[in-house]
């Protein structure tokens, strides 16, 4: 199925959560921000929450600094 992922058109397989797409973007662990079709979704659903065909998503990571 295909996905937007941060603007960029992906292919991906169905039934693909969310904590399991940042995994394959190296995100795992990693304190990020997740948008879906322009709402934020909570880290406690990344892990249960499955993408849909055509789905916006757009991944965020903070960055320290000062």
């Amino acid at each position: 199925m295909k996905i937007v992922l941060n603007g960029i058109e992906y292919d991906c397989l169905a039934d693909i959560t969310v904590e399991q797409l940042l995994a394959q973007h190296g995100f795992a662990g990693r304190k990020v921000a997740v948008e879906i079709n322009r709402e934020i979704l909570p880290k406690s659903q990344h892990a249960n929450h499955l993408l849909q065909a055509d789905d916006r998503v757009e991944i965020v990571h903070a960055i320290g600094g000062g």
